[in-house]
């Protein structure tokens, strides 16, 4: 009698309505489809009628039937698993040669599939930039008949794009910012060989050895000037991730250089109007009006002065400096000025001019060809390229010859004292003041540790520029 009872509670109409209705997910079609087949059950009730039955137990079976209610069920792990199981996850590297629809396609995904993805991503990143070992993730629904839901990867650290299913072969793209925080980082090394390898063992990004190099480019000559046992320190921005992943580096704040024990300091200052310029200590702008060196990873050949002609065969005087580096490397404007010649000029070869105020011209030789849009008359700001390196005119062999005018008179541009940029003054010294005190404080506190290079190594590029990576 017991046994009928429990029985006829377990198939009573509200227990069956609301088992079905708790496993509704696993069921084809979901509620509406648990609520069918219930109505198969019960030969001809409405679904209207079998859905209001779930709530209207008896309190004679309320104890027992309780138990199937969709509330206490949402908390069975069984349950829970069994829907988070439903959605797999498969992460695959992109390998060389491949495309991301093969890729697809490799893995289980139908080709008008991968091609509806691949169409709807071109909205959110450029698959032309897809390269070889990137990883992306593929989710699947294994209990759906198309059961590839979409794509998930992150193109660079600051960004996840997903591609997802809408309908069909329909499918969209959306990209989710990653939230970025700014560091401030301080790195200091020693240098054994160059500065480059020092830098690279204390972890110091590219962009910001760039900025010192550039900061103290008009006073240092990277060439000779660094010997072993000299010392650098910087301090620069770092954009960080949540979870402490560096992105990219930001501004160069501060930079230190130890030469033969004298010391050299460059501190950032932005201006009201955004713009910003290194100072020393005493608020004296670093820039110069003219650069030494308008080349990158130069070795000087041949100084200012009297020498033995290298063609001509006897001594004469040499009215400019020789760098020597590859045939095609980029050469820069040592200052803002207008073209004033640029064609063909005798032993020369193809020269340009730049006459950079009513005192000063400055002129490179020998060079292969012209940067575009050069030609007399054209204006030219500081670091921009104007040619390349060649060995045209009189010339042994690829190099840039050098020289620095002075009201018509070529003059030593290592012992020829420069026009220096605008000193800070007024207000902009008080609040400079400040910033070497901040500056100061944050280097002393960001780290102590001394990083040593050992690198073999010799030739240091002796001038970098933000449009010409070291």
């Amino acid at each position: 009698m017991q046994a009928r009872s429990v029985k006829a509670r377990l198939f009573a109409p509200t227990t069956v309505v609301a088992t079905l209705l708790t496993f509704a997910h696993l069921v084809p079609g979901g509620v509406e489809g648990a609520v069918t087949r219930v109505a198969g059950l019960f030969g001809g009730k409405s679904k209207t009628q079998i859905a209001q039955t779930a709530p209207a137990a008896s309190t004679a079976t309320l104890d027992f039937e309780a138990q199937f209610q969709p509330a206490h069920f949402q908390l069975d792990p069984f349950a829970a698993r069994a829907a988070a199981n439903r959605l797999s996850r498969v992460t695959v590297e992109l390998e060389d040669g491949d495309t991301l629809t093969a890729l697809l396609v490799r893995n289980e995904v139908s080709g008008d599939e991968a091609r509806a993805t691949i169409e709807a991503m071109k909205s959110a990143y450029d698959v032309r930039k897809a390269r070889a070992g990137q990883s992306f993730t593929l989710l699947f629904d294994r209990s759906q008949p198309q059961s590839f839901r979409g794509i998930e990867f992150d193109p660079d650290a600051e960004r996840t794009v997903s591609v997802t299913r809408n309908s069909g072969v329909q499918f969209a793209a959306t990209t989710a910012k990653r939230a970025l925080s700014s560091r401030t980082v301080a790195a200091r090394g020693t240098i054994r060989s160059s500065l480059f390898e020092a830098a690279a063992n204390a972890a110091v990004p590219s962009q910001v050895l760039q900025g010192m190099i550039k900061a103290f480019s008009y006073d240092v000559d990277f060439q000779r000037d660094l010997q072993p046992g000299d010392k650098f320190e910087v301090m620069y921005d770092m954009q960080m991730t949540d979870a402490g992943e560096p992105v990219r580096s930001g501004e160069l704040l501060y930079a230190q250089l130890t030469l033969s024990g004298k010391v050299k300091q460059v501190y950032a200052y932005k201006h009201e109007d955004g713009s910003v310029d290194f100072y020393d200590r005493t608020g004296k702008s670093v820039r110069k009006s003219l650069l030494r060196t308008p080349v990158d990873g130069a070795k000087l050949t041949s100084a200012f002065g009297m020498r033995r002609h290298p063609l001509l065969g006897f001594t004469r005087m040499h009215k400019g400096v020789d760098f020597g580096v590859p045939q095609g490397t980029p050469v820069y404007a040592a200052g803002d000025g207008t073209v004033d010649h640029a064609n063909w000029a005798g032993g020369y070869g193809r020269l340009i001019k730049v006459k950079h105020n009513a005192q000063m011209t400055t002129a490179y030789a020998h060079l292969s060809r012209f940067a575009a849009n050069i030609q007399p008359g054209a204006h030219v700001r500081q670091g921009q390229v104007i040619g390349y390196v060649g060995t045209t005119g009189n010339s042994t062999g690829p190099h840039l010859h050098y020289e620095v005018m002075k009201n018509g008179e070529q003059v030593n541009p290592n012992n020829t004292m420069l026009p220096a940029g605008t000193n800070l003054e007024g207000r902009d010294l008080v609040a400079f003041a400040k910033v070497i005190g901040d500056r100061e404080t944050q280097v002393a506190s960001l780290g102590t540790g001394v990083i040593l290079a050992s690198a073999r190594t010799t030739v240091v590029p002796v001038a970098c520029r933000a449009d010409a990576p070291c």
